[in-house]
């Protein structure tokens, strides 16, 4: 018999929120002063908001979360399902609501109806059949249509998913590149038809075209860590060569030659973010903001000076430090330094191999470029 939907539910929260982290925080879990004691989901939700709903530190949802360990085959959260805050032993707790119901002890029971899916059987009446002999009809259920919501807003990162961000120095000397357009043509746009040079595997059909941009450097040791890859459009080959024949798909930018050529990644559904602390102390910093100005404040993408080789992973939380510098000290008169304090949360969403990419959550103060990045 499969599990409600509403139970199974509970297990993948507690994956898309992070599984028993290798370091558990020894603080407690806080709950803001104004959480509320339910929630209903609307659509355009994200489960870090609802979760920031409830507790200071959003990404500890899994240490209150109620789960049933039994529960092996997980769906999501979805637009109507109310989020519940209760005590047991005196601790909180978050569980989820569909079906169920909360009897006067508090705790949650299912009617007998949502045990079983929704079935709907032909209204034609079944002809006899033969002694010994089973009629098989054909039954129909019902599954709801709704989308889950996702773990951070998908519109702000989804195109960062695919582009071209950062390019190592390796790669980007293997790159291919632009040489001219058909009939000696200098700017592609859509539909150009150009040829270009170094692209070393021959079974790569579809690519993305970038400019290599700043170099991307480490502002403790100076080490070149990446350049950026300003995305600039899409070819397919046409002809395969030295030089290879290709035609412009899509153009975000002018094209223009020496633009490199990276093969395009395979299309994919938005990922589920496990949110959860790396398993080591790590320092970083901010080294670049896309579309940013001079302040950085939440829903902005950044890059950071650390990357697969420091061991970052997609889902990674990590926290930005405001510099708050020095102060005379009104009594001795000198100089000392102030503490630097939690400015806001970041999400890696996207890793290279010596830097990596993260949005910008739940910032309390302004984010600059440069600012000092650590485990939570």
């Amino acid at each position: 018999m499969p599990f409600p939907r509403s139970r199974r539910f509970l297990c993948v929260l507690t994956i898309l929120l992070g599984l028993a982290p290798a370091i558990v925080a020894a603080d407690e879990v806080q709950l803001k002063p104004d959480h509320p004691e339910r929630y209903t989901v609307v659509k355009g939700d994200t489960l870090w908001d609802i979760a920031a709903r409830f507790l200071q530190s959003p990404w500890h949802w899994p240490r209150v979360w109620k789960i049933n360990d039994k529960i092996k085959n997980p769906h999501l959260i979805y637009p109507g399902d109310v989020i519940l805050l209760r005590y047991v032993d005196g601790k909180p707790e978050l569980t989820v609501l569909r079906n169920e119901k909360v009897s006067p002890d508090g705790s949650i029971t299912s009617p007998a109806s949502s045990t079983e899916p929704a079935k709907v059987e032909s209204a034609t009446p079944t002809p006899a059949v033969a002694s010994g002999m089973k009629k098989l009809t054909p039954q129909m259920y019902s599954e709801p249509v709704e989308r889950p919501i996702p773990t951070i807003p998908p519109d702000i990162i989804v195109p960062f998913l695919t582009q071209p961000l950062a390019v190592g120095e390796k790669d980007l000397n293997q790159a291919g590149y632009v040489t001219v357009g058909f009939d000696n043509r200098i700017a592609l746009g859509t539909r150009s038809v150009f040829y270009a040079r170094g692209i070393s595997d021959p079974n790569v059909e579809y690519f993305r075209i970038f400019r290599p941009g700043k170099a991307l450097r480490d502002p403790d040791t100076g080490e070149l860590l990446a350049h950026e890859a300003l995305y600039l459009g899409d070819a397919q080959r046409l002809e395969t060569g030295d030089p290879s024949k290709l035609i412009v798909t899509s153009v975000k930018q002018e094209i223009l030659p020496t633009d490199r050529l990276l093969a395009a990644p395979p299309n994919a559904a938005l990922p589920y973010y496990f949110p959860h602390s790396p398993g080591k102390p790590v320092r970083g910093h901010i080294i670049a903001a896309l579309n940013a100005v001079a302040e950085i404040g939440s829903h902005t993408v950044v890059a950071l000076s650390l990357g697969q080789r420091e061991g970052i992973e997609e889902g990674h939380v990590l926290r930005v430090l405001y510099r708050q510098g020095t102060h005379k000290d009104p009594v001795s008169r000198s100089t000392y330094k102030l503490p630097d304090e939690e400015a806001a949360l970041l999400l890696v969403f996207r890793t290279f191999e010596k830097v990596s990419y993260a949005l910008v959550l739940n910032a309390t103060q302004p984010v600059h470029l440069l600012d000092v990045v650590t485990t939570p």
